[in-house]
């Protein structure tokens, strides 16, 4: 088996393949050649910062063909994790609005600036530390992971899926359940890092190098 963290430029690539080498003795490769990522049996789309950033990374890199033809084949297991999750949404409202690769229906959407807490206190945009994420469908990539299981997030924009049945875990912020977990057929995509997440996230790593979907 070869796992393979797709390289583009953009995204916590050597904190999660050192988390990915930790929980598996098989070989994990950071990279951006596509016969190696065509070959590969497990991939991993990262991505942090902005959402233009990383879908232009795609584009001048030249992967995002390859990443929509490898999602449409559904071929292989793919975990997409922080800004790797929202780009397989349909659109972004940041920077005025940012198409992305449409493989699940809805739109990333960005936290209003005046939630508040169940205190009466101004929540922060980003959303950053530890919250705890509920398992709204069971998934193998759950397996021994309790409900509500406390995940680390940092984020300022939340997945807001259309179908029901393609939302697996939510988190709640202010008055937002943020889909932090989505996924359809070989995806799973997650907002949490897994890498930064302790036992839980190492857990849901593990999980997805023994899926067989």
């Amino acid at each position: 088996m070869t796992i393979a963290v797709i390289d583009y430029g953009m995204g916590n690539l050597h904190s999660v393949a050192k988390a990915l080498e930790h929980v598996t003795h098989e070989h994990v490769v950071i990279t951006r050649d596509p016969r190696r990522i065509q070959g590969a049996t497990r991939l991993v789309l990262p991505g942090q910062g902005a959402i233009r950033d990383c879908m232009g990374e795609l584009e001048r890199t030249e992967l995002r063909g390859l990443v929509q033809e490898l999602l449409t084949r559904q071929s292989k297991p793919l975990l997409g994790i922080c800004v790797g999750q929202q780009m397989l949404l349909d659109h972004s409202e940041e920077s005025g609005g940012i198409p992305c690769l449409g493989f699940l229906a809805g739109e990333v959407k960005r936290f209003p600036t005046d939630m508040l807490d169940d205190h009466g206190q101004r929540l922060k945009v980003p959303h950053m530390g530890w919250n705890l994420v509920h398992q709204h469908h069971e998934h193998p990539l759950w397996e021994g992971i309790d409900q509500d299981e406390h995940f680390y997030f940092v984020h300022s924009y939340y997945v807001a899926a259309q179908d029901d049945a393609c939302v697996f875990g939510t988190t709640r912020y202010g008055h937002i359940d943020a889909h932090v977990a989505v996924g359809r057929d070989a995806t799973f995509a997650v907002q949490f890092h897994p890498e930064k997440s302790s036992r839980a996230g190492l857990k849901l790593l593990e999980n997805f190098v023994n899926w067989a979907p």
